[in-house]
């Protein structure tokens, strides 16, 4: 039986090797094209139900994906009523399963030049969407001693590099200018885009090694850091596609229309979107409109707020730059007719001191010291990260959960229980947004840096 089994996987490979040569050789000069999820899904592949012992891979990652990752289930959410009603709110001409605007990121739908075959819209967004079209590296990738390298030359998504990983999950999770989400597509009924890679890839759940195996003559490094690696790092390259967000918004560089200004969504939606009860009782009155008109809705900072400490402690010059620039935004984006050449301005400066940051914090050590400063850092800056909005509370939230998870596990504290419960009291502030009270998760953050002592 181990034999007849063997004997199939090398006729899987060898036949995925013959069919891919063509597409090897003529890789210049022909479109690479996508082929989607079934090529990866073979047993001996990526198909199993189960990790496989002594892989390099878990060889269950199709498996993974289909059964447990809401990607897959991405086409299902445009097919219920919220999505019907969102095509007839926006005028799409079409449903929501079948408008190119909507499938853009809720399937693989290349054009039709780039498709290997007919495809199922219904299998959602499968591995090539993150991945890269197969066409060139599919049967190749399967040979023994084949390098990673050369399946990026053709065309394979480097999603080892933490940048780039971050880069493919933005195009979705906040957007591009053939793919985005405006205010007029929340208004209808999308939700907002809000991220956090190292967050969002826990959730998904990850389906690739965590370490990966080490490069020769470097040691692994522990799976904690790993997660405080992508929380880092993807907080800049979240700020800085932000930034050239800003910059073509601004420039009216969309490729449909030109852009509404101010584009509402680039605000603090809970500005205007919280519930509303008796003067007395508003914690954003009592506490005023800092540096804008009382009634013009506030920048949403909250890409910036968090990541504003890490940045001082990693590039000191550089985040005194950055927070020059970002200043600017700022106060330009809270008022009520900002000025487009001012805004894109600043957010273009700002873009390469941000990128500058995040190239040091994908190849930097982590450990548990700078952990712990952050931390409380964080904890410390509680007033102002609460006053700038749920959506930046909710980034401190998800900052300090990756943080402590991977110092916890280092530092081992006795009072590790008592401070997990403290932060599942902030994401229960955060269940209902309209609801936040500022006041209340100041204080929530405030009892973290106690207990950190």
């Amino acid at each position: 039986m181990r034999k007849f089994s063997n004997l199939c996987i090398l006729r899987v490979v060898l036949c995925a090797w013959f069919l891919a040569i063509p597409a090897v050789l003529s890789a210049q000069n022909e479109p690479i094209k996508y082929i989607g999820p079934g090529s990866c899904a073979a047993t001996s592949c990526h198909g199993s139900v189960k990790p496989i012992a002594g892989s390099r891979i878990f060889q269950n990652e199709y498996s993974t994906w289909i059964i447990q990752d809401k990607h897959s289930r991405a086409y299902q959410a445009l097919t219920g009523d919220v999505g019907e009603r969102m095509a007839r709110i926006l005028k799409l001409g079409a449903k929501a399963e079948e408008s190119p605007k909507c499938l853009a990121c809720h399937a693989l739908n290349p054009p039709p030049e780039q498709r290997g075959r007919a495809f199922e819209i219904s299998e959602g967004v499968s591995c090539e969407n993150c991945h890269g079209p197969a066409s060139a590296w599919l049967g190749p990738h399967t040979t023994r001693s084949w390098p990673h390298e050369k399946s990026v030359a053709l065309g394979m998504a480097d999603t080892r590099d933490v940048i780039h990983r971050t880069e493919k999950c933005l195009e979705c999770h906040l957007g591009t200018k053939n793919k985005f989400v405006d205010h007029e597509m929340i208004a209808a009924g999308h939700p907002d885009l809000y991220f956090e890679l190292d967050s969002f890839s826990a959730v998904m759940p990850r389906h690739w090694k965590v370490p990966r195996e080490s490069e020769p003559g470097k040691p692994v490094e522990d799976a904690a850091w790993v997660g405080v690696r992508e929380w880092s790092t993807g907080q800049a390259v979240q700020l800085r596609a932000e930034m050239e967000r800003l910059t073509w918004r601004a420039k009216n560089e969309r490729f449909d229309k030109k852009d509404v200004w101010p584009e509402y969504s680039e605000l603090s939606c809970f500005a205007c979107h919280h519930s509303l009860g008796p003067a007395k009782d508003s914690w954003r009155q009592e506490h005023g409109f800092a540096g804008r008109r009382p009634g013009d809705p506030a920048w949403n900072s909250s890409r910036y707020t968090v990541f504003r400490l890490l940045a001082k402690q990693i590039d000191s010059a550089s985040a005194q730059e950055l927070d020059r620039q970002l200043l600017l935004v700022s106060g330009e984006m809270s008022k009520l007719n900002s000025d487009r050449n001012a805004v894109a301005s600043a957010a273009s400066a700002a873009a390469p001191l941000v990128q500058r940051i995040a190239e040091h914090l994908a190849t930097m050590p982590y450990n548990q010291t700078l952990a712990l400063h952050m931390l409380q850092q964080i904890s410390d800056d509680a007033e102002n990260i609460s006053l700038a909005d749920e959506r930046a509370a909710e980034q401190a939230t998800m900052a300090i959960d990756s943080l402590y998870i991977a110092y916890s596990k280092d530092a081992k504290p006795a009072n590790a229980p008592e401070v997990r419960a403290a932060i599942n009291a902030l994401f229960q502030q955060l269940e209902n947004p309209s609801a936040y009270n500022a006041d209340q998760f100041a204080s929530s953050l405030r009892r973290i840096r106690t207990l950190l002592n």
